[in-house]
C-alpha cells in the first residue's frame, strides 16, 4: 500500500513532465495532508519523476529535427525557429521556468532540439522542479498546522 503511493506519484509527476495533460501538484498534496509517508520521500519522488520526465522531452527534443521537413510534424516551421531563438537568447538559465504549466514542457523539449548538455540540463531543471514540489510542500504543511 505504502508503495504504490510512491508509484503513483512517480508516475503522475513523471506523466506531467511529458507533453501529457497530467498534474502531480494534487497527489502530493493530498499525500502530505495524509501524513503517512515522510515529506522528505514525497517531495524526492515527485522531483525525481518530473525531472526525467523532462528528459524525456530533451530525448525527444535532441531526435525530433530528423522528422522537421515532414508534412505530419507537429510544430510549424516558424514556431520552432521562435521557439529556438528565445531558447538561443535566454539559454539554460529559461529552465528556470521549466516547473510552469504550458510553457515548461515545450522549454524541455527545445532544450533538447539546441542540444543544451545533458548535465546542465539535469541541474537547472532539478533545481526547478525540486523549488516547485518545495513551495507546495511549504504551502501544505503550513496549512495543516
Amino acid at each position: 500500500m505504502i508503495l504504490s503511493a510512491y508509484f503513483g506519484l512517480f508516475f503522475a509527476a513523471f506523466g506531467a513532465a511529458t507533453l501529457l495533460p497530467l498534474q502531480s501538484e494534487a497527489l502530493l498534496t493530498g499525500l502530505l495532508m495524509f501524513g503517512k509517508h515522510p515529506v522528505w520521500a514525497l517531495v524526492t519522488v515527485a522531483s525525481a519523476g518530473n525531472v526525467l520526465g523532462a528528459v524525456v522531452n530533451w530525448l525527444f527534443g535532441r531526435y525530433i529535427e530528423h522528422w522537421r521537413h515532414k508534412p505530419w510534424f507537429p510544430v510549424s516551421e516558424d514556431k520552432l525557429e521562435r521557439a529556438q531563438r528565445g531558447y538561443h537568447r535566454y539559454g539554460r538559465w529559461s529552465l528556470l521556468l521549466s516547473w510552469m504549466p504550458v510553457i515548461g514542457d515545450p522549454l524541455t523539449m527545445i532544450a533538447g532540439v539546441m542540444r543544451e548538455p545533458l548535465l546542465s540540463f539535469v541541474l537547472v531543471v532539478t533545481i526547478a522542479k525540486l523549488g516547485r514540489y518545495l513551495t507546495i510542500t511549504v504551502i501544505t504543511l503550513g496549512l495543516v498546522s
